[in-house]
């Protein structure tokens, strides 16, 4: 357990999540589609069809300040989008 990170909640996977019945989740880099697919079913009770993992690179930025240039990178990560089984859903916002 804890190849998750946290679910992808934006206007785009939200929009998806409407349309397709799939949820986006940050995962760790050594997990496995195998992996995710039972973490998911088991943390929030749904039937997984498929599982669809993306690699993003970090990426170097710069910019220019009063105090002058300051360079940094943004993280690395891995993404998973998970399909569900119709009729299942996944509710973030059941315990706010």
């Amino acid at each position: 357990m804890g190849m998750i990170i946290k679910p992808l909640v934006t206007e785009k996977m939200t929009a998806i999540s409407e349309k397709f019945n799939r949820f986006g989740f940050i995962v760790r880099p050594d997990a496995n589609k195998l992996e995710i697919k039972r973490e998911i079913e088991a943390l929030y009770n749904v039937t997984v069809i498929s599982v669809n993992t993306i690699k993003y690179a970090g990426k170097n930025k710069s910019r220019y300040t009063k105090s002058g240039l300051i360079n940094g990178r943004t993280n690395a990560y891995k993404k998973a989008i998970v399909t569900l089984k119709e009729g299942d859903t996944i509710d973030f916002y059941s315990n706010i």
